[in-house]
């Protein structure tokens, strides 16, 4: 029997909370709690999950099966202390340790520097230790090598993959102690977008001279051959399909001009990771924020002023399954202005056991289902207690997957 649920966040509303696919119905809703949507949720299998909380300043563990509809918060297991605000998230690939980087908040300019490193298996209970890096908006994975899980930082301006030991960080004291490791400063300056492949050891970041990879199964990131992005434009998001064995981004062209969004063009980019080759299909312009992986297929909400579509592309062929309408947001992105300047946004997830795709409609309290499995199909409308500003974020959970899966926060 299937067991899935999605959850829900609502950071402008300080709220998370949960959907029953199957039934439709909203079987939790907990307040107080600010997701940071750059990190994301990290799926750490069995159902549970993890995300930051940036009014709390915590790594929140949760399994979402657990809530009820008079408890919700019976889901959340645990709260461990992280800095904040949160920016990138990821686990190794036995879930037992999470690395959280921090961002720039408020602040138009890098301030922190600070990075933690969370052991949800110690013997005395799950705890945290922080540790002082470099200032900036790094992207992290967690890497696991023969002598034992480290941490790897994708820095940017100036670009540079940074690797330090898990152990020594979670061993070296509290008071944030300042602790660097081995470093690769040949990098692209502009990193956004990082995943990692356990079964290689390789460090994948899309940067603005291509697809740059790197092994980092020991102390020194050494490069490996990088990969032109093959199409116009570059990723700014990548995401492993594990059961596959794909990375999968879209390219945006003219992302260098946000006020100019509702022309950006995309493409959708899939690599194989084994074959070493890469396929590509247009997507058509406006903005395209994030994707979703069912099943067998790629699933994008576009945002356009003409009109926004969710459109699903065959994982396999790359030919396009179906198209759906959306409803118009309100407070959608504005032509002349950038799509992220008071405006709402669409957050997508997906089952990855079979083709069902779940879209927000950002300021409306809406998350729409959608069985993509059939052009035919009509969207099921769950409507939530908050309005889901700015979009709100998306996670669709699967009790049945065993372990991580994906290592990094989506």
């Amino acid at each position: 029997m299937k067991q899935e649920i999605l959850v829900v966040a609502d950071q402008r509303a300080h709220a998370i909370g949960f959907i029953d696919p199957a039934s439709r119905a909203v079987t939790g809703w907990i307040p107080g709690m600010v997701l940071a949507e750059h990190a994301g949720i990290l799926s750490l299998g069995n159902g549970r999950c993890a995300w930051v909380d940036d009014a709390g300043g915590s790594l929140i563990v949760m399994d979402p099966f657990a809530a009820t509809g008079t408890e919700p918060a019976a889901a959340i297991d645990h709260r461990i202390s992280v800095a904040i605000p949160g920016e990138h998230l990821a686990c190794d690939p036995a879930g037992r340790y999470i690395a959280v980087s921090t961002g720039l908040g408020q602040s138009w300019e890098p301030w922190s520097d600070v990075l933690s490193v969370v052991d949800l298996q110690a013997a005395s209970g799950p705890y945290s230790r922080r540790i002082r890096t470099r200032a900036g908006e790094p992207g992290v994975v967690v890497a696991a090598t023969p002598e034992g899980p480290r941490a790897v930082l994708r820095h940017r301006e100036p670009g540079a993959i940074e690797s330090i030991s898990v152990d020594d960080i979670l061993t070296l004291g509290v008071h944030s102690p300042e602790l660097r490791g081995g470093i690769h400063e040949a990098v692209g300056a502009q990193g956004h977008g990082d995943a990692y492949d356990p079964d290689t050891g390789t460090l994948f970041v899309a940067t603005e001279r291509g697809l740059e990879c790197f092994d980092v199964g020991g102390p020194v990131p050494e490069p490996l051959p990088m990969r032109p992005w093959e199409a116009a434009g570059r990723a700014y998001f990548l995401r492993l399909c594990t059961r596959r064995r794909l990375l999968v981004a879209v390219l945006r062209e003219g992302g260098e001009h946000p006020r100019k969004w509702d022309t950006w063009g995309n493409t959708l980019w899939v690599h194989d990771i084994d074959a070493n080759t890469s396929r590509t299909a247009p997507l058509g312009d406006g903005m395209i924020f994030r994707f979703a992986l069912t099943g067998t297929a790629i699933a994008v909400a576009r945002i356009h002023p003409d009109g926004d579509d969710l459109r699903v592309y065959d994982t396999e062929t790359l030919r396009e399954r179906g198209r759906w309408t959306l409803p118009p947001m309100d407070k959608a992105p504005r032509r002349g202005a950038e799509p992220w300047d008071d405006a709402d946004r669409r957050a997508i997830a997906a089952s990855g056991a079979d083709e069902w795709v779940a879209v927000t409609r950002g300021g409306h309290g809406e998350v729409h289902l959608v069985d993509t499995g059939d052009p035919r199909s009509v969207p099921v409308t769950v409507e939530v207690p908050t309005p889901l500003g700015d979009g709100g974020h998306l996670a669709w959970l699967d009790r049945a997957d065993a372990g991580p899966g994906d290592l990094v926060g989506r």
